[in-house]
């Protein structure tokens, strides 16, 4: 067991192990406490290379690499970059969807001691110039599809590289040439003459001789990952090669238990989130990468594409967001394709429905859980445990901390006072997964970050059981002639409508009452639901405070890329319009 001083780096001791209310219902395969292997993040993928180097890595499209396959074109790439003048401690932004070249760039960039910044492909000009000089990076590895919104930023970035990738390179040769005359796969769109890498050509024409950079797990970023910008400006959490790897074992643990070092490498996973999220980044590529597992890469989370690729690549495990789960069971065509081979999916980044999960896992016979991370928490922090029996599963509940995790929930206005089982408060972790802090932000860092604690900004509260319940943000808690609506509440209630496809609850200004509950929401295909309707549905469920006073139906609502309803940009189009016109 580790010694008493290892509470700082996360690890649990004796003690505690004996006396956390978690410990009670925690699975038993899955150790308490785990020994974390302090190499780089490239490390990962190089073992995994060696021990099964025949076996699939990814398959995208029709095309397959093999694991000894993509470390070696990790190692052409890292020599590129250092030939480019890439070295250690620089700043490398990979602005790509999900297609090979983000595995290879984000792999590379790690051996040789660079920092990976992860931009979103839906950014447009104003984005990604912001992302580009708060992080100083000076190398973009981008789509040649988005070679106009590089275009426009380059007088005002100090960017000295410029890589430009095809969905194409890595696609099976009949389908490129065919998909061409189809005019399905983009063509290049970069003139020759405005010095710019074309990513496969840096690749094949570089040879494998990366340099040998000494880094220290624990202390040198491997990622200057920006958070949502849900609730303001986006800002950099500086994740250490530490912080990606104990996350990524963590998870093969959750899955497999005490075996999970050892086991041969069966598990297929759905590599659809995007990776440029920090979630899609450790479950969708350095968890399987660590298990030498299968990447099934979806260049974009279709719902119809996504049940292809679980039927015909014989998925079994499957991390995603409650948005696209919604879609796949409601999807008209969901009976023709078989979802068996699904074992395990784990919901984050939003609150999942329960009706939801129940649902899906009727269809599929997997177990379906929900989890709970933060970008500042590399990300994964909680989860319910993969109970086949569902004996240990809490529908409702982000299940218990992870392995080496702590959790406490503690008063939401000061944070020093640890409240008792049942009280909502606010949601402070500690584990090796935490983030050394802000980018250039010393401020802000010291407001999440206290006394190894890291304070979430999640209200929630604990039961007897040891489980955690998220009740909502603290900005999103809406003010009602003084007592407190949680939005979550009403939206789970929402989502049991058979009409409601999406929806999101906001607190809208009000003269009289200060903030009355105000819904947002979505109809499903046919669905002929009323204001009227969803009213009495809802408010014959909570109490009087909490009823819905105002319903807005809309075609679409607004999402981050990885499917979570902006709460803030509903907030701020309220606000928009109490303000008077300008004449």
């Amino acid at each position: 067991m580790p010694s008493t001083q290892t509470i700082q780096t996360g690890k649990l001791t004796l003690s505690q192990t004996e006396t956390k209310p978690w410990f009670k219902n925690w699975p038993p395969d899955v150790p308490k406490t785990i020994k974390y292997p302090e190499m780089p993040l490239h490390e990962l993928l190089e073992m995994s290379a060696e021990k099964h180097p025949s076996h699939p890595a990814i398959h995208f499209m029709g095309k397959t690499l093999t694991y000894q396959e993509l470390s070696e074109c990790v190692d052409h790439f890292a020599t590129a970059l250092t030939k480019l003048g890439v070295k250690q401690g620089d700043r490398v932004a990979t602005y790509l969807p999900n297609i090979p070249q983000y595995i290879i760039s984000f792999y590379a960039t790690s051996k040789i001691g660079a920092i990976n910044t992860a931009v979103s492909p839906l950014y447009r000009e104003r984005e990604l110039e912001h992302q580009i000089n708060d992080s100083g990076a000076e190398t973009l590895i981008y789509p040649d599809l988005l070679h106009p919104v590089v275009q426009k930023i380059r007088d005002k970035v100090k960017l000295k590289n410029l890589i430009a990738a095809s969905i194409g390179e890595y696609l099976p040769s009949a389908k490129r040439i065919i998909g061409g005359l189809l005019g399905k796969v983009p063509k290049h769109q970069i003139p020759p003459e405005v010095g710019v890498h074309p990513f496969k050509r840096l690749l094949e024409s570089t040879p494998p001789d990366p340099p040998d950079v000494k880094i220290d797990p624990k202390e040198d970023l491997v990622a200057l990952q920006y958070t949502g910008g849900t609730t303001g400006t986006p800002k950099g959490a500086m994740l250490t090669h530490y912080n990606l790897v104990s996350n990524a074992v963590c998870c093969a643990y959750w899955l497999h238990g005490k075996d999970a070092p050892n086991m041969e490498t069966k598990d297929v996973f759905l590599t659809a989130l995007p990776l440029f999220h920090i979630y899609g980044m450790t479950t969708a590529m350095n968890a399987p990468i660590y298990m030498a597992g299968t990447m099934v890469m979806l260049p974009r989370p279709d719902p119809l594409d996504v049940l292809k690729a679980i039927q015909n690549q014989k998925v079994t495990v499957y991390c995603g967001v409650p948005t696209l789960y919604s879609m796949l069971i409601d999807h008209p065509d969901i009976s023709r394709y078989n979802l068996k081979t699904v074992k395990f999916c784990i919901s984050g980044s939003a609150p999942l429905p329960p009706e939801v999960q129940k649902r899906f896992m009727e269809l599929t016979g997997g177990v379906l859980v929900e989890g709970y991370g933060l970008t500042e928490t590399s990300p994964v922090t909680h989860s319910n445990p993969l109970d086949k029996t569902l004996r240990t599963v809490k529908i409702g509940s982000i299940g218990l901390p992870w392995p080496d995790t702590d959790a406490k929930i503690v008063d939401a206005q000061i944070g020093k006072k640890e409240l008792a089982q049942g009280q909502d408060g606010e949601l402070i972790i500690k584990g090796p997964q935490i983030m050394k802090g802000y980018w250039n932000l010393t401020d802000e860092t010291a407001e999440v970050l206290r006394d190894g604690w890291l304070y979430t900004g999640d209200i929630g509260k604990m039961d007897p059981d040891g489980y955690f319940y998220i009740t909502d943000r603290k900005k999103d808690l809406i003010k009602y002639k003084g007592y407190s609506v949680y939005p979550r509440e009403i939206e789970d209630i929402l989502y049991e409508h058979p009409s409601v496809k999406l929806c999101a609850v906001i607190g809208k200004p009000d003269k009289t009452a200060g903030e009355i509950p105000k819904a947002f929401i979505t109809l499903k295909q046919d669905a002929t639901a009323t204001e009227d309707d969803i009213k009495k549905f809802v408010n014959a469920k909570v109490a009087p405070y909490k009823a819905i006073r105002e319903i807005e139906f809309r075609t679409e609502l607004p999402m981050t890329p990885v499917g979570k309803v902006l709460r803030r940009t509903l907030r701020d189009e309220e606000q928009a319009k109490k303000k008077p016109s300008k004449k």
